[in-house]
């Protein structure tokens, strides 16, 4: 079973805001682990051009398109895994994990974990945001991605790593990120464009969830709220 959490009070709608109230953001070397499209990476950069982000990715497509992007020169892409950094030890002062430590193989999550902090430098920050498994939006994905289990495993790999040493936690924040959907087709639509996995809705599945959406669907004009958690842990 998940752990017990905390219910999510606070509504976030830019993350990066989050992280700069409890990171120091300005001149940083910073690695993002599992960046997916870099979204907040590329925000980050637009706000803070005096830092540098390395992107790491394992999805080829991703990849791929990422180079293909424009991005500004202080943004690299490199084709790598959390759990293999290629990189010199104390190479960066952050390192972000945006809801993808729940992607990295059971297996490896403590080899991402020691891998993240041996490419810190001492008193460098490791940011992990991970959804929560709860919450009425949670009850509509889970009919077709269920990530319990997965998401459970990251936060008690996140907890061995700091019963084992070397690491502080700083902080643990709980909060809501409103979604919205236009309709089910457009929640169909963003819950099956994407590279990393194979989601295609059959018939029978299309109306299970489609029946679970538009029950659960909040009231007009109020979003779904994601409940998410924030860890941040700096190396000792």
């Amino acid at each position: 079973m998940e752990i017990p959490e905390n219910p999510a009070t606070d509504l976030v709608t830019d993350e990066l805001a989050l992280l700069h109230r409890l990171v120091p953001l300005h001149a940083q070397r910073i690695v993002e682990l599992g960046c997916g499209a870099a979204y907040l990476s590329r925000k980050l950069l637009a706000a803070y051009p005096a830092c540098h982000v390395t992107g790491l990715e394992v999805d080829e497509r991703q990849h791929a398109s990422n180079l293909a992007q424009p991005h500004p020169p202080q943004l690299d892409f490199v084709a790598a895994g959390a759990q293999a950094i290629p990189f010199d030890d104390e190479r960066f002062d952050l390192a972000l994990m945006l809801k993808s430590l729940h992607h990295v193989p059971l297996q490896a999550m403590d080899r991402a974990l020691a891998e993240t902090r041996r490419v810190l430098r001492p008193g460098g920050h490791l940011y992990v945001s991970e959804p929560v498994f709860t919450g009425t939006l949670n009850e509509v994905v889970r009919l077709f991605n269920d990530e319990q289990a997965v998401r459970h495993a990251a936060y008690q790999a996140l907890q061995r790593a700091l019963a084992g040493g070397g690491w502080r936690q700083v902080a643990e924040v709980h909060f809501g990120v409103p979604v919205r959907y236009a309709d089910f087709d457009d929640f169909e639509r963003r819950m099956t464009d994407v590279t990393y996995a194979e989601r295609r809705f059959d018939s029978t599945m299309r109306e299970r969830v489609r029946e679970r959406f538009e029950a659960l669907l909040p009231a007009p004009g109020e979003p779904f709220i994601r409940p998410m958690r924030v860890n941040l842990l700096q190396k000792q």
